[in-house]
């Protein structure tokens, strides 16, 4: 065999190694690459736990508070009767901010008297905002311990916040803001839809 025979055979045996060598790096570079990438898209338990939440209200009775999870959050849905609406104007020269004006609190949709976009359904993220404590629901009227003007509301037992039926903070207690309300439309009359709000303004 001469020598020019020698290096075409060579040169042949290189392209070879270097071609296999190229795809087996290509083939390993994706093996690294790719549950990488994958790590950081969401995982479907993620994209369950922000997705908007469904509540059939048909079976709520008037005055009565349920609670569903949306983020991790407690929500009450409260059917307020129409003595509770009537009453909530009476609050408001005791309340911090009774016209909603904070507009991180609510969407401009419930930026209204009331706070809802249906009078008797109210929709709160039920979470303190002093310290994030949940308060509880006492929509007794003028109980000893929360006094005669007490119309109904929720009391924050961690460190005394209070909040009407609309989910407004009273002056003089640890809470800066009103309860936030969450995006929320209603896909019928009977199924709320929390966590989006429908397209509407």
């Amino acid at each position: 065999m001469s020598d020019s025979d020698s290096n075409t055979v060579n040169k042949g045996r290189r392209r070879m190694l270097i071609a296999a060598t190229s795809v087996v790096g290509a083939a390993g570079t994706a093996a690294f690459a790719t549950p990488l990438l994958i790590s950081w898209m969401p995982s479907e338990r993620a994209k369950a736990a922000g997705a908007p939440v469904e509540a059939n209200i048909s079976k709520i009775e008037p005055g009565q508070l349920v609670r569903v999870i949306w983020r991790g959050k407690p929500i009450w849905l409260v059917r307020r009767t129409d003595q509770m609406i009537k009453d909530l104007p009476s609050n408001d020269a005791m309340l911090k901010d009774p016209t909603s004006s904070v507009e991180t609190q609510q969407p401009a949709y419930t930026k209204n008297a009331i706070r809802s976009r249906k009078p008797e359904m109210l929709v709160l993220i039920g979470i303190c905002t002093h310290l994030g404590c949940s308060p509880t629901y006492r929509p007794e009227l003028a109980p000893a311990d929360l006094g005669a003007a007490w119309k109904g509301g929720w009391y924050c037992p961690c460190h005394g916040s209070r909040f009407d039926l609309a989910g407004r903070v009273f002056k003089n207690v640890p809470a800066p803001t009103n309860l936030v309300i969450p995006p929320h439309y209603y896909k019928t009359d009977d199924l709320l839809l929390i966590g989006e709000d429908g397209g509407a303004a």
